[in-house]
């Protein structure tokens, strides 16, 4: 089942390729450009530009050049880095993520500093995807760059959600929450968007520089609260969240902003197509599917236990020699107590494998869409009932690795003393859709005996 696992894995990033996902929602009709049901007259415009970022811009970047040819003026586009992609009229910077850079911040300077000034005469095209909240880093005034990296560092750590994460970014932001339309008002904005947050909500991919905001100081706080962390903050960044729930510090862009009358925000592509082709592929395998959620949440150790439950009561309920696909994706978090090293999805795949310990007939692999978990160089893992028996022959008891955090040193011990292929590597693969969950089933036999597939 591991190949198949893997091909269906495969199916599912082919459908969330942003270059196919920005040509079917952009086109160019004798002079027109066209995106879902939004027209801009070229003839009309003095100059068009380019701007944005993501772990998928450079692709979304390849695309547009593809449609617009040489109607392109400039642009800047910043990525993560190992993600480049050759570009013709499109600057290209590479940056840090998840925790911003220099080369991040320096990049969203100068987008700003591209499109303030400009006016009715001016078409701006941005581009997001995930990852463009740490990628595309302005502090606000008087918050500096160390700042905040410290408070994502911190928010990370203590398992924040994406939503979370994103109201506290935009509140230490010059750009985020709407601010980037603002900068660009009174120009046209179209905005191209690869969703990577759960119900694919546009004030929370990239932190919405493009699109109104509802969160406030207020909520900014509460999560800062919510996870004890206050006394942890960089002096400058909890002045700066103080003073805004004093009302000494503008917030971000609201719905009623006249900026937001010559913008359009048009969603290309997101997890959903992934999950169907992903489904389709299992069909064609053999393996009946269902899509269990498009939006797994929450810690990524629960996550496996309730994945791992639903599994065990399918494989229970399946003929001898019946199978089953069950897929999921999401984005899940996990709380660093301890001081190995990992990713939500290894941190995922290892929990998974300690609740079907001794089980025959289920497999999983968990792995995030752009190719990469946590700071590793491994996409996620793969696991099955006999996951934990194979660690165990070799020293290393499972549960004690997912305590300290170290799901990677785990299935790199057990690929390299013993021969596994737990580990699921892609390298980057120029999308980011969040991370996808294939669960394989097969109906038990009997006498059968727990291996590996």
């Amino acid at each position: 089942m591991s190949r198949d696992a893997r091909a269906i894995f495969n199916a599912a990033l082919e459908a969330a390729d942003p270059g196919p996902a920005v040509s079917r929602h952009l086109s160019l009709d004798n002079g027109w450009l066209r995106s879902n049901g939004h027209s801009y007259r070229l003839a009309e415009y003095e100059r068009l530009l380019v701007v944005g970022g993501g772990k998928a811009a450079a692709r979304m970047g390849q695309a547009l050049e593809d449609i617009l040819a040489d109607g392109i003026d400039s642009g800047l586009l910043v990525t993560r880095r190992g993600q480049a992609a050759l570009l013709r009229r499109i600057r290209l910077v590479e940056a840090a993520h998840p925790v911003p850079d220099e080369a991040g911040m320096r990049a969203a300077q100068e987008m700003t500093a591209l499109l303030a000034g400009l006016d009715e005469k001016a078409l701006v095209l941005c581009l997001l995807s995930g990852g463009a909240s740490a990628l595309m880093t302005a502090p606000a005034r008087g918050v500096q760059l160390a700042d905040k990296q410290a408070v994502t560092d911190l928010l990370l750590k203590a398992g924040a959600a994406i939503d979370e994460l994103n109201a506290v970014r935009k509140h230490l932001s010059a750009i985020k929450g709407g601010k980037l339309a603002k900068v660009a008002f009174p120009a046209t904005v179209l905005t191209l968007i690869l969703s990577d947050v759960v119900g694919d909500r546009l004030d929370v991919i990239a932190s919405g520089p493009t699109a109104p905001d509802d969160t406030t100081f207020n909520d900014a706080a509460e999560v800062i609260g919510k996870y004890g962390l206050w006394e942890r903050l960089p002096a400058r960044a909890a002045a700066h969240l103080r003073r805004g729930l004093e009302g000494r510090e503008a917030e971000t862009i609201k719905k009623d902003d006249p900026c937001f009358r010559r913008i359009a925000n048009v969603l290309v592509g997101s997890l959903s197509q992934a999950l169907d082709a992903a489904a389709a592929r299992a069909e064609e395998l053999g393996f009946p599917a269902e899509v269990i959620t498009r939006e797994l949440q929450g810690e990524a150790r629960q996550a496996a236990r309730f994945l791992a439950g639903r599994a065990q009561q399918v494989r229970d309920a399946l003929p001898p020699a019946g199978r089953s696909c069950l897929l999921s994706g999401g984005e899940t978090t996990v709380r660093v107590r301890g001081k190995g090293q990992g990713g939500r999805n290894q941190e995922m795949a290892l929990a998974f494998a300690l609740e079907i310990a001794g089980s025959d007939g289920i497999e999983m692999l968990a792995a995030g869409s752009d190719g990469s978990d946590g700071p590793t160089d491994a996409a996620g893992a793969i696991v099955d009932g006999a996951t934990v028996a194979a660690g165990g022959k070799l020293g290393m008891d499972a549960a004690l690795f997912l305590e300290n955090n170290d799901s990677y040193s785990f299935f790199s011990e057990l690929d390299m003393r013993g021969g596994g292929h737990s580990h699921v590597r892609t390298g980057p693969t120029g999308t980011n859709v969040m991370d996808i969950q294939v669960i394989l089933v097969r109906g038990a036999l009997p006498g059968a005996e727990v291996g590996n597939d």
